[in-house]
């Protein structure tokens, strides 16, 4: 482990007592605290870049729908914390780079995104704002582990249940859990544990008065490129938990927030964090 009074620069960061920023991004909210905890919000963003919005031919609103309002709310359980500023339209940091931003309707559930081909300028300006996050965050959990020895990565989500309009019934229960907990890259002999841990302290805490269904790999049995991305690179050194909110929070076709709830879950995902953080702090 290094001597905490070393500092070294980086491209992103500075490396001393604490991790410090180097530069404001606009891409991008980062928070540095001092813990092993990590919560990314990467799909909250709602800006567009305004070369691209001539090209767009999706209403603002129901862009919005298809995005994850609000999760940004929840990183405040990391001891860093990380928001993307910019739509997931712009670029999807949740996708291989070759998908990052696509103009086909079947990768957007058959909504039409784009007027037409989009300047091949775009998607450069997009694609190097993709790799900057992944070049950022690849120096960030490199310098944590290196600190901590481990990082607890919380991915935050949100999906939509009420597809079918404002007035159709909501999408059955059975396959659509108020919390589900992606943790298709989740190392089982190490962390495994850990997640049952995290995963009935969720339960444990009353969301709107009554108990969270809270289940693990039922809509998003894949995972994520994002996820993918960080177990290929660090193996068990992260643990990578997934959190995917159904949009009980908020009126998914208004926008309109249910602030009691919002606190309940977040203070729930708070609850679980604390749970299991002494697992992390435990590998040093």
């Amino acid at each position: 482990m290094q001597d905490s009074n070393t500092i070294r620069a980086g491209r992103f960061f500075e490396c001393g007592r604490q991790l410090q920023l180097l530069e404001l991004r606009h891409e991008w909210d980062l928070v540095l605290g001092h813990g092993p905890v990590v919560a990314t919000a990467i799909h909250d963003g709602h800006l567009m870049r305004e070369s691209l919005r001539p090209h767009l031919a999706i209403e603002a609103g129901e862009r919005r729908r298809e995005e994850d309002p609000l999760t940004g709310l929840f990183t405040s359980v990391g001891d860093v914390r990380l928001r993307a500023r910019h739509s997931r339209f712009q670029v999807d940091l949740n996708r291989p780079r070759d998908q990052a931003m696509s103009t086909n309707p079947e990768d957007t559930w058959g909504l039409k995104i784009w007027h037409d081909s989009l300047p091949e300028s775009e998607r450069e300006n997009s694609l190097s704002s993709y790799d900057d996050f992944y070049a950022m965050v690849t120096e960030l959990l490199d310098r944590l582990i290196e600190r901590w020895g481990c990082v607890l990565l919380i991915d935050l989500h949100s999906y939509n249940h009420r597809r079918e309009g404002v007035e159709a019934e909501p999408a059955p229960q059975e396959g659509n859990p108020d919390i589900e907990l992606g943790v298709t890259t989740l190392d089982p002999q190490r962390w495994g544990e850990v997640s049952a841990r995290f995963a009935q302290t969720l339960r444990d805490c009353p969301v709107g008065g009554r108990a969270p269904d809270v289940r693990e790999n039922v809509r998003f049995p894949t995972g994520g490129h994002f996820p993918e991305w960080v177990f290929a690179r660090y193996g068990d050194k992260v643990c990578t938990i997934s959190p995917e909110y159904k949009k009980i929070y908020m009126d998914e076709w208004t926008a309109k927030a249910d602030i009691a709830v919002l606190e309940d879950l977040r203070h729930g995902l708070q609850r679980a964090v604390d749970a299991v953080r002494p697992e992390f702090m435990a590998c040093r």
